[in-house]
């Protein structure tokens, strides 16, 4: 039951379209952007904090065992809740430390103290918590009048329900007290895996018409008014990745069978279940929301890219045109300054209280915005522990969409501040729900852009954006969704060739963009830098769900705006307290009606009419 954060982020790295050069802190013409000050947490590798949390830490743990191991039965409520709030304690902890240690790491991942500290301190909080492995078994071993009657004691233990319900939906799928110890304890040589990935990631190098990128760099070349570089960007991008594909392929290979190993040990019916599970919603609405979304391929990438490919006078659209400005759109470099007071003029607009929350980010070391050499790609906000605060981390190089990714992660920021309040075992909202605050973050930001629009062409750029920006993250990561479920499904025919994963990535491409596009020899490689199939395999219906959960949303705060504040920041405020059906039911919303995600997905397709109109 102890939460512990690992070194990657609780809501995985975001990638990003970012650009140009790799800078420092102070990064002109963008201004001076901010670097985390991670002294709240630790102010140093060698802090006699970190060192006296180390020792308490181990001690809690053996102590922990040694009052409850094998007694949780004959507790009673008043016990039971010091049982539980000891646990608690212990999550934070060792949280504070792997937080410290998880960002130190992703700030310059290629930095060789650094990852050995990171290293250590995983292997070190493993050991001290296997004794802790006792606790979630023992739970589900307990019989359901018994809990039942111990929540009805005590309305503080109470509180703590839904924690015991998660973790009692793993009852079916537990293994003996030994298994369970061992997969605990090696659990840290999965983690190698990871750390293979992000540290080969961030220490690929391009070279694109002359210029060394990183792979920030070359990605947000995909984004450039001049079609020869998009294109020289995206060849550079597919000829690297293929001179690294076997590691690639290996990483993939051995996550993906450690999965099977272990998911078919515990009886999980399907390589999603874990997934599932964790995100505490039901198989049939993720297959809701998928089969929602490929049924509306047609209405919307297929639609949408099709006037693409006429505003940009191609027969064909190649993998460089997907996300290319439109030809009227003026090259625009947005300042720190700027993007800072767009983001929160924005949520001043929906709320005083929300920009509030979001201006310690900017004012108290909370952000960490530069590109620098070795520094992790894309972006994340992590929520560290509970009696703390959030740390959001960007690669911000100017373009109107690292505006958004601001915004996108300053929702999870806001978020995260929030449900602290609900403390460690409470605070951490399922994946489906985690991405609502942040997609909100982004949908008011737009609104705002969209309101100040002046000319029909301003307008149109800010929709077709906005369009691109909904089909990746619906579109596209549904079509992940699909890749990983192939993945792990032929993964467990035996070992996949290079080759083959990427017929694999090829079978859901065409498919999801549609018929406008042609792919470039090469792009079936594009599967290898995604971070999230490796550190958290099936997360990515998690962005799709946001995105028409905060559609269906935003509907109703048009159509009832009284009181929907307060509505909202309750919801938010509930962390993971609450089952997505009771979180939405202030709203008159139902996520398991499959209607529902249609109600989401009009919304582009509403986009995409009035773009349609423009060109009458």
């Amino acid at each position: 039951m102890t939460r512990l954060p690992l070194a990657a982020p609780i809501h995985p790295i975001r990638m990003l379209d970012a650009n140009a050069t790799e800078t420092g802190g102070d990064a002109a013409p963008f201004g001076n952007l901010p670097e985390w000050d991670l002294s709240d947490l630790y102010t140093s590798a060698d802090a006699p904090e970190l060192k006296r949390d180390l020792d308490w830490l181990e001690t809690a743990c053996r102590s922990f065992a040694e009052d409850f191991e094998g007694k949780l039965g004959t507790l009673d409520a008043p016990a039971f809740l010091d049982c539980v709030k000891r646990n608690e304690r212990i999550s934070a902890v060792a949280g504070r430390i792997m937080s410290f240690a998880g960002l130190r790491y992703y700030q310059l991942s290629t930095e060789g103290e650094r990852v050995k500290f990171l290293s250590d301190m995983q292997d070190r909080i493993t050991t001290f918590t296997t004794p802790l492995v006792f606790f979630t078994l023992e739970i589900n071993r307990l019989p359901e009048d018994y809990l039942d009657k111990l929540f009805s004691q005590d309305a503080e233990l109470a509180r703590y329900k839904p924690v015991f319900d998660r973790i009692r939906a793993m009852k079916d799928y537990q293994l003996s007290d030994e298994l369970e110890k061992f997969l605990h304890d090696l659990g840290v040589v999965g983690d190698a895996w990871e750390k293979l990935f992000d540290e080969t990631i961030a220490g690929l190098s391009f070279t694109v018409m002359g210029e060394e990128l990183n792979i920030e760099g070359t990605l947000t070349l995909l984004t450039d008014h001049e079609r020869p570089k998009r294109e020289a960007a995206a060849r550079e991008l597919a000829r690297v990745l293929a001179a690294n594909l076997r590691t690639f392929a290996r990483v993939h290979n051995t996550t993906a069978k450690e999965k099977e190993v272990i998911d078919r040990w515990r009886g999980m019916p399907t390589a999603q279940t874990a997934r599932h599970l964790s995100n505490h919603v039901e198989p049939e609405v993720v297959e809701a929301l998928r089969n929602a979304v490929v049924a509306a391929y047609p209405r919307l990438s297929h639609r949408y890219y099709e006037l693409k490919r006429k505003w940009l006078g191609l027969d064909k659209m190649q993998v460089w045109d997907r996300n290319a400005p439109l030809p009227t759109e003026a090259p625009k470099t947005v300042g720190w300054d700027e993007a800072k007071e767009t983001v929160l003029t924005a949520y001043a607009g929906f709320s005083p209280r929300m920009a509030e929350i979001a201006q310690p980010f900017f004012d108290k070391g909370w952000i960490d915005a530069g590109v620098k050499p070795g520094k992790a790609p894309g972006a994340f906000a992590h929520p560290t522990v509970t009696d703390v605060h959030p740390y959001v981390m960007l690669n911000y190089l100017g373009k109107p969409r690292d505006v958004m990714t601001l915004a996108h992660e300053l929702g999870h920021g806001v978020h995260q501040v929030l449900a602290a309040g609900q403390g460690e075992m409470l605070a951490s909202t399922p994946l489906t729900l985690a991405e609502t605050a942040s997609v909100f973050g982004e949908m008011l930001t737009f609104r705002a852009m969209l309101s100040k629009a002046e000319t029909k062409e301003q307008k149109k750029t800010l929709l077709a954006g906005k369009v691109e920006d909904m089909i990746n993250t619906v579109v596209r990561q549904i079509a992940f969704y699909d890749f990983e479920c192939k993945l792990h499904e032929a993964r467990r025919g035996g070992e996949l060739t290079p080759d083959d994963i990427n017929a694999i990535w090829m079978s859901v491409q065409g498919e999801s963009l549609g018929p406008a596009f042609e792919f470039m020899e090469g792009y079936e490689t594009y599967w290898a830098y995604i971070p999230h199939f490796v550190h958290s395999p099936f997360y990515v219906y998690a962005y799709a769900f946001g995105d028409g959960l905060v559609n269906a949303l935003y509907a109703v705060y048009e159509d009832q705006p009284e009181g929907f504040q307060d509505k909202y920041f309750e919801m938010l405020k509930a962390g993971g307290s609450k089952h997505h059906k009771a979180l939405l039911e202030p709203f008159g919303l139902d996520a398991s009606d499959p209607a529902f995600w249609d109600k989401g997905l009009s919304m582009i397709e509403g986009f995409i009419d009035e773009l349609e109109a423009m060109e009458d």
